[in-house]
């Protein structure tokens, strides 16, 4: 069916006058007629009747009239949400992410929405190691690319919606080279047991302090906690002193490997998972829009991103989820 046909015939039934029909469409009158009688002849009866002085439609006319109306409105529609979709799409998209790993997953989204949206503009930055959800809650953050370490964390932030998780990775113990365990091919958590742990300050929830400084071994055992600390480099500039270890993503001993240090793999532990994580209620488009990408990269890329195991050591790399 030749849409150009509907459309005169549509606006005719509409207007019963060719001069006005041709005028709306931008169409010669004769066109408007050529239009009209190619579409009664695919139909094989007429839709008009005509006289010198008025156009009136016919019973059939009338009925496909009726007919084809509903689905008009429908392509408007349609063709309207679309454009106020794309329209939403434009402007700015604040994306924090947590650690290196997810900074690449959210690097290699940005580019595919920078080809997809040239008119939105994305706008990255790190989430605060003392505040994982501080930002995100303020506004400063539209979405985050983060990791996250209970199963049930979702349920623990009520104001905070979790997406599924993306990729999964193991832990490492970040040691002082000096360090008894700094030898080991690896260790368990009960090994921890005897490692002061350098803690974190700032306002992280309970079940996330649990996860990155626990205070007991799985089997109940004690473990020492030693200094606050605020960041990384901090944390890791003090594991180099022997003033304590850290417990970290498995990619940080590739993304921060230095003098001092020693990454031991930790088995026999809960992994560390990554996902989207965005305000309950904050889904407007570009968001969903992010949140379908980064499924997309973390399919995509788990393997290329996984990091080689320190000096052959396994290292729990990340895993697509």
């Amino acid at each position: 069916m030749d849409q150009n046909e509907l459309d005169c015939f549509l606006v005719l039934a509409e207007e019963l006058h060719f001069g006005r029909t041709a005028g709306r469409l931008r169409l010669s009158r004769a066109r408007v007629s050529q239009l009209v009688q190619r579409l009664e002849r695919r139909v094989g009866a007429p839709l008009f009747t005509r006289t010198s002085r008025r156009v009136a439609l016919t019973s059939l006319g009338s009925r496909l009239r009726d007919d084809l109306e509903p689905h008009r409105r429908g392509i408007e529609n349609a063709l309207a949400r679309a454009v106020a979709s794309a329209r939403a799409l434009d402007g700015v998209l604040h994306v924090g992410f947590s650690t290196p790993l997810a900074g690449e997953l959210v690097m290699k989204v940005t580019e595919r929405l920078r080809a997809g949206r040239p008119g939105l503009t994305v706008e990255v930055c790190e989430v605060p190691w003392t505040d994982p959800y501080g930002m995100l809650r303020a506004g400063d953050f539209d979405v985050q690319l983060t990791d996250f370490p209970a199963p049930d964390a979702p349920a623990r932030e009520d104001d905070v919606v979790h997406g599924p998780t993306l990729l999964t990775e193991g832990r490492v113990l970040a040691v002082a080279a000096g360090h008894p365990l700094a030898g080991r091919d690896a260790m368990t958590p009960e090994d921890l047991a005897g490692v002061v742990l350098l803690t974190v300050e700032g306002d992280l929830p309970e079940h996330w302090r649990r996860y990155r400084v626990p205070a007991r071994t799985p089997g109940g055992t004690p473990i020492p906690h030693g200094q606050a600390v605020t960041n990384l480099q901090e944390a890791l500039t003090l594991v180099a002193g022997g003033r304590g270890a850290m417990l970290v993503a498995a990619h940080i001993a590739r993304y921060h490997g230095r003098p001092g240090v020693s990454y031991v793999p930790v088995e026999e532990d809960r992994p560390l998972r990554y996902g989207v994580v965005r305000r309950s209620g904050a889904a407007q488009p570009a968001v969903r829009l992010f949140e379908t990408l980064a499924r997309e990269v973390a399919r995509e890329a788990a393997r290329d991103l996984a990091p080689a195991p320190p000096e052959g050591r396994r290292s729990g790399g990340p895993a697509a989820r």
